[in-house]
């Protein structure tokens, strides 16, 4: 896993919503993007009360899981001393359980503590460099969601080894999508499309007279290329993807990992979306085939970019169940 693309974004999922008739659209800027609700409601001002009530559950995660706050859990985490106990919020602590799941279901390509190692690779401008030997094993010795120890009971964390860097933005801003749509689900708004950036989407019921919400899947070095249209209800859609340099850092080697061009994740929740188009980047083709196959509620498609040593062409591999006419060719 690697720290996901920050600003500006590639916009690797595309909502049609302009062929959804009475859709009001909202959007709020947080978390380094734009968030919007899109909700198909008869009274407009009711459902931009909800959609108000969506963003402020957003601004409050965001306090409790930005890196860049130094009142945050996130920053409180990576000062903690071995041993420690640190009592945190509810959001941080659901984030880090995710992600401690997560990191063992995929063999440990999903990695929250992965902010040295990416270090590791820029040099002070953010630039590339390459580091020595002995950096990048002193990385590697401070990262791992497995150094992470959670108590559920008294919502405390503690580590195994400290320093860590701690950066939950794989999984956070899926999991505050999802908490928008538990808060419009309070307001009585079932028809509602969510996206945090456009990389990270998630639908609530159709909308009136329609099978599901249309989205479409762009390729991002050209976006009139559609990879695929989907009609989605109750699933969420997520991308990741980089354009050059070694932006992806696979946390089981400490190496780039250079092997897609992108990659995107079908899940029942926004959170997992997010954590799985991420782990999908540095994990093997044949890693993303086994997982969907052990987990059939979710769905994969990866760009794997020609031009290696062996001359093969790009290939756009869709895994899992795909249904028909969904797949562009």
């Amino acid at each position: 896993m690697t720290e996901k693309p920050r600003q500006p974004e590639t916009q690797l999922v595309h909502s049609d919503w302009l062929a959804v008739p009475n859709v009001h659209r909202f959007s709020h800027l947080a978390m380094a993007t734009t968030f919007e609700v899109m909700v198909q409601y008869e009274d407009r001002a009711y459902a931009q009360q909800a959609a108000t009530a969506a963003f402020d559950e957003v601004d409050r995660i965001e306090g409790a899981l930005s890196r860049f706050l130094e009142t945050s859990d996130v920053t409180q985490i990576n000062h903690l001393p071995t041993g420690k106990p640190l009592h945190v919020s509810l959001d941080t602590f659901e984030c880090l359980r995710i992600s401690v799941e997560s990191y063992e279901e995929t063999g440990g390509a999903f990695d929250v503590t992965v902010g040295f190692l990416v270090d590791c690779w820029r040099d002070e401008q953010k630039r590339p460099r390459t580091p020595s030997e002995e950096e990048l094993q002193r990385a590697l010795d401070h990262t791992g969601t497995d150094l992470i120890l959670l108590d559920e009971p008294s919502c405390a964390v503690a580590l195994l080894n400290s320093p860590i860097r701690v950066d939950l933005g794989g999984v956070g801003k899926g999991y505050a999508v999802d908490r928008m749509a538990e808060t419009l689900r309070e307001w009585s708004i079932d028809r509602a499309l969510i996206h945090g950036g456009f990389s990270s989407i998630l639908a609530l019921d159709a909308p009136e007279s329609l099978k599901g919400w249309p989205v479409s899947l762009s390729h991002p070095k050209d976006r009139s290329r559609t990879l695929a249209r989907l009609d989605i209800e109750h699933i969420s859609v997520s991308g990741s993807g980089v354009e050059k340099g070694p932006h992806i850092i696979d946390p089981r080697t400490g190496q780039p990992a250079e092997k897609k061009l992108a990659t995107w994740s079908l899940a029942p929740d926004a959170a997992h979306a997010d954590v799985l188009s991420t782990a999908f980047m540095v994990m093997t083709e044949a890693e993303v085939q086994d997982f969907c196959r052990e987990h059939a509620e979710t769905r994969g498609l990866l760009i794997l970019p020609g031009g290696d040593a062996a001359g093969r062409a790009e290939r756009i591999v869709p895994v899992g169940a795909w249904s028909l006419g969904e797949l562009v060719q």
